[in-house]
């Protein structure tokens, strides 16, 4: 008699409960909930990869390392390319850190914060250490480096500017954590052109500093997939070992490469982002029943006085996407990425309309 086949028997026990990532989708709907950049990819971009792209970049596989793309990113960081990793978007490259440091270990994380890095930790069979931030969100760091003390603690954690909280951690901070601890100190830097300092000119100081970034956000790129990190010599010859060949595919090489081509254009687009975050930031602080948090992102966490499940599908009736938050530590937050001055001006009606009828 033939066995029946069951899935799950074969799967890691620590998995079985483990929830796969999903963002929900609207169509039709204004969304103001992944953090993308609203605005449409510039035509004459997209005209400049097509141009740059030949018939042999279907049938043959992309530069395993993308060469040609560090080297213009080393232009735009000021790294040397020998020190740049580019991944097939900065979730790749968090993974690749946790399999090559983290598995059989641990990793000290300050939250709330980016739930990839719990998921990716968990995948790598690293335990996370949560150290929660302090009341305005700051970075505990007397906690942060008290908790990676211990030697199972090969990897520290700070995202800053911070996702979801949107406040940035002072230099002066990230170096103290950078000096007492002997992890990798992961600084994901994923909104850094919208604010906060780069921790990047501490690279030639710290050798256990890794700077993580993308292409996602302000360069407009999030369909595409690209992220890179910066780190000293021995850590990326270590990561190296980890990172899968041929990781990031041919077109979203050149797309890059277009992108750092036509920087003017990109930096425009986050000067009228952050003007429009300013202008949401204001317009909301003056609703009832509203409180917002300061952020140097490209969207801002707030808090309601009324169920914040109730107010995220108010907003979906609405035809408004946004962030619902479950994390305990933020108590009837959501979160809204800044959109179009039209988007945004949809979204003050809408949320104005849902927290008056409610009072």
């Amino acid at each position: 008699m033939e066995s029946a086949f069951e899935i799950t028997s074969l799967l890691r026990e620590d998995l079985k409960t483990l929830v796969p990532y999903d963002a929900p989708a609207y169509p039709g709907v204004i969304k103001l909930a992944d953090n993308e950049n609203p605005y449409d990819f510039p035509a004459e971009v997209i005209n400049q990869i097509f141009r740059s792209i030949n018939k042999q970049d279907f049938n043959r596989y992309p530069s395993t390392n993308a060469d040609k793309l560090r080297g213009k990113l080393a232009a735009y960081s000021g790294v040397d390319p020998e020190n740049i990793i580019v991944g097939n978007g900065s979730d790749e490259l968090i993974l690749t850190i946790m399999l090559a440091f983290g598995t059989g270990a641990a990793f000290a994380v300050a939250t709330p914060t980016f739930s990839m890095y719990g998921l990716h930790g968990r995948v790598a069979l690293s335990r996370e250490i949560k150290v929660p931030r302090l009341e305005d969100f700051s970075v505990d760091v007397k906690s942060l480096i008290r908790m990676s003390a211990g030697p199972d603690v090969k990897i520290v954690v700070i995202c800053n500017p911070n996702s979801p909280t949107g406040n940035a951690t002072p230099l002066d901070k990230i170096e103290e954590i950078l000096a007492n601890t002997n992890a990798v100190v992961v600084v994901d830097e994923a909104y850094g052109e919208f604010g906060g300092e780069s921790s990047i000119p501490l690279l030639s100081r710290y050798p256990n500093l890794v700077v993580l970034r993308t292409f996602s956000k302000a360069l407009s790129m999030a369909g595409m997939r690209v992220g890179y990190l910066l780190a000293g010599g021995p850590v990326v010859t270590e990561l190296l070992k980890v990172k899968p060949p041929y990781n990031v595919n041919t077109f979203s090489q050149i797309a890059a490469m277009a992108v750092l081509d036509n920087l003017p254009l990109f930096q425009d687009r986050v000067k009228k982002i952050v003007a429009e975050r300013e202008r949401l930031f204001s317009e909301m602080a003056r609703l009832p029943g509203i409180e917002v948090f300061p952020t140097e992102t490209n969207f801002i966490l707030f808090r309601t006085t009324l169920p914040s499940k109730k107010v995220y599908e108010s907003l979906l009736e609405h035809g408004i996407l946004i962030r619902y938050l479950e994390d305990p530590a933020l108590t009837r937050c959501l979160r809204v990425t800044v959109g179009t001055e039209r988007e945004n001006e949809t979204f003050l009606e809408a949320l104005s309309d849902i927290v008056k009828s409610a009072t």
